[in-house]
């Protein structure tokens, strides 16, 4: 046997790849919202805009130190 060969990946792969993970969790989260929003009232729709709130605002951070970028 004469050995594996590995391939390393830039760091930039894996960031956007937990940044699409994060938002498909966040997708998960928000349809059951959307389905009983009628029920929830302003209280869901408080709730969902803070969680919104909470997944962007990191989103934009990585955005601006240039997290996403693959050069």
């Amino acid at each position: 046997m004469t050995g594996v060969q590995t391939c390393a990946l830039p760091i930039s792969f894996y960031l956007v790849g937990m940044t699409f993970i994060i938002f498909d969790v966040e997708v998960v989260f928000l349809y059951p919202w959307a389905t009983a929003f009628h029920r929830l009232g302003f209280f869901g729709l408080s709730a969902a805009l803070v969680f919104i709130a909470l997944v962007t605002v990191p989103y934009v951070l990585e955005w601006r130190r240039g997290g996403l970028d693959w050069d």
